[in-house]
């Protein structure tokens, strides 16, 4: 087993090496005394995730014929093979769980779903759709860092769901608040720059730094006076704006503390990782490391990873490496080079099995207390809009990955939950629920109901009980 300080030194990128002092919990409260938090990585896709792909290959003639008729069962899966484009967590079966039978009808479905997904209720690219904090910030809040919360993207370069600028920082999938979208990094420089700047070996950085502390002292020191002559709307207006000041110069003073440690896991990655016409698959990789350092730095313990959207130009892939592939395209049946659209897909999925097998053993590899840090840590790989291209969320399978100190009974089996419309269904309202309430959030219901659902079917509140430890 590696050491904190040559955790990296395996890397494919050749990231820096790093060693946490026992005095890194006195930054920032900790959840419970002596123990390491908790850490929540939610991975997402565009374009559906078909639910028979999720589907152990080796499935007996009994529960095959459950499956095709969706009917609740489940079983090991170290007793099974999983499919070929997951084979690469063969090593991690015992930490796996392939979750299908969840519903998200309440969400927007179809081509994208913005903020839906973690957030559970129908939202639009406007501002007032969104209702509350998604999931991942409530787990923020559960599990505190210096920097809450991170979330980094691959977004589209063209169509409706385009951004301002791919490379930048743009609107994310995650909400803070209601009308609060967060804001993503969208590539692997800006997010270094950002991310890092406090321990910059670059002057332009360390300088732009140092003025952007000042600048918050600045106005955060001059609330007071302006607030004497204000009252009303426009007092709470200023009022919330100071707290926001605040909140960041409490987060910089963090991260300050934290310097030589921030410093010495500040990733070294080669330079292809920070051109503005960066692979998509290289973009992947670079996010996936910054995800691990921000990670096992301490700088946060939740990281939200947009790995595509439906408009991401995907670029750099193994076998097309001269294609520039539609994702719309492929979600109309459109084949690719020699791969046919369903081919092309379980492509780009293996792809992304391989970055989850990356943070999976990388954790794996740095002890903590007594273990290490994958045992606190649980992974979602899930589809931003359901089930296929034309999404109704009906379907809305799930991929977990779950540390031994995970608070939930589901690792190491594939799980067939109740169909849409039948006894016992659950929705991912229902599995949101069932999270926060194991890590300390006793919320009677995360999101909206599904009001096509039958009352006396299923129980749309609260958590899958069977699932609390």
């Amino acid at each position: 087993m590696n050491t904190r300080r040559d955790f990296l030194k395996s890397s494919a990128l050749g990231t820096g090496a790093l060693m946490l002092p026992s005095s890194l919990s006195q930054l920032f409260e900790a959840p419970v005394a002596g123990r390491p938090p908790m850490r929540f990585i939610f991975m997402h896709k565009g374009n559906g995730l078909f639910p028979s792909v999720m589907v152990p290959p080796s499935l007996s003639a009994q529960d095959r014929a459950k499956e095709e008729k969706k009917e609740a069962f489940e079983v090991d899966l170290d007793k099974h093979e999983l499919p070929n484009w997951m084979s690469v967590l063969n090593a991690h079966k015992k930490d796996l769980t392939i979750l299908q039978g969840l519903s998200g009808r309440m969400c927007t479905n179809g081509h994208h779903s913005w903020q839906s997904c973690l957030g559970v209720y129908a939202a639009t690219e406007r501002l007032a759709s969104i209702k509350w904090a998604t999931v991942d910030f409530e787990l923020a809040k559960l599990f505190p860092s210096p920097l809450e919360h991170i979330e980094l993207a691959c977004f589209p370069d063209g169509g409706g769901n385009a951004r301002g600028n791919i490379n930048g920082i743009e609107k994310g999938f995650s909400a803070r608040g209601p009308q609060q979208p967060n804001y993503a990094f969208g590539s692997p420089k800006v997010a270094i720059d950002e991310l890092f700047k406090s321990v910059s070996n670059n002057e332009s950085g360390r300088v732009r730094y140092e003025l952007e502390r000042k600048l918050l002292e600045f106005t955060s020191g001059n609330q007071s006076g302006l607030s004497r002559d204000l009252a009303g709307l426009e007092l709470a207006k200023v009022k919330n704006y100071a707290d926001a000041m605040e909140d960041i110069r409490t987060r910089n003073r963090k991260l300050d503390a934290m310097g030589d440690i921030i410093g010495k896991n500040v990733p070294k990655l080669d330079k292809k990782y920070f051109a503005d016409n960066i692979s998509t698959i290289d973009r992947q990789l670079g996010h996936t490391e910054i995800l691990l350092s921000a990670l096992i730095s301490g700088m946060t313990n939740v990281v939200t990873f947009t790995v595509d959207e439906l408009g991401t130009p995907y670029t750099g892939v193994p076998g097309l490496e001269t294609e520039k592939i539609n994702l719309h395209d492929v979600g109309h049946g459109k084949s690719v080079g020699k791969l046919s659209a369903l081919e092309v897909r379980e492509q780009l999925r293996h792809s992304h099995m391989t970055l989850i097998d990356t943070i999976v053993r990388r954790l794996k590899s740095v002890p903590e207390g007594k273990g290490t840090m994958f045992d606190n840590t649980m992974l979602c790989y899930f589809p931003d809009n359901g089930e296929t291209h034309h999404s109704t969320g009906i379907e809305w399978p799930y991929l977990i990955m779950s540390g031994r100190n995970a608070k939930l009974n589901i690792a190491g089996r594939y799980i067939r939950l109740p169909y849409w419309g039948t006894e016992g269904h659950k929705t991912i309202g229902n599995w949101f629920t069932t999270i926060l309430n194991a890590y300390g959030n006793p919320i009677k219901h995360f999101g909206d109901l599904d009001l096509g659902l039958n009352k006396l079917i299923a129980d749309q509140t609260g958590p899958i009980k069977r699932f609390l430890v």
